[in-house]
């Protein structure tokens, strides 16, 4: 589960950016949350979790989470580029055509995996890594 604080950006993210589509919404008008679960296109044996507080939630800038989550992608360089499209930093470029880091809307630290193997390539080669991850 990962708690988010903007629906929309986050599923921009999620969606969007790294390819996950919407499975299923629970609202609890009692507890006053949604709950929005994603999976992989094609394989919903696996979903996350994403919990919005209608009430709001103070998630500051480490959230209240720990570790990172890790998704596998069919090509690392392409979510990259897509991501960094939408204005999404590249906190750890894939230089080695295999993992790359980037943060969701909620500071949430998202490891890039790629599926097989890619040959490095510029421009991601020569990237610096920026912030944390």
């Amino acid at each position: 589960m990962i708690r988010i604080s903007n629906i929309e950006k986050s599923l921009e993210f999620f969606c969007k950016g790294l390819g996950l589509k919407e499975t299923r919404r629970m609202e609890n008008e009692k507890g006053r949350y949604t709950l929005i679960f994603l999976a992989a296109p094609n394989d919903e044996s696996a979903e996350i979790e994403l919990t919005y507080n209608w009430d709001g939630d103070n998630l500051g800038t480490s959230s209240r989470n720990f570790g990172h989550l890790a998704y596998r992608v069919k090509n690392v360089y392409e979510t990259c580029q897509r991501l960094k499209d939408m204005g999404i930093t590249i906190n750890r470029p894939p230089r080695d055509g295999h993992m790359a880091f980037v943060k969701s809307p909620d500071n949430i630290s998202i490891e890039i995996l790629q599926e097989g193997y890619l040959d490095p390539k510029e421009p991601w080669v020569s990237m610096k890594n920026i912030g944390e991850w």
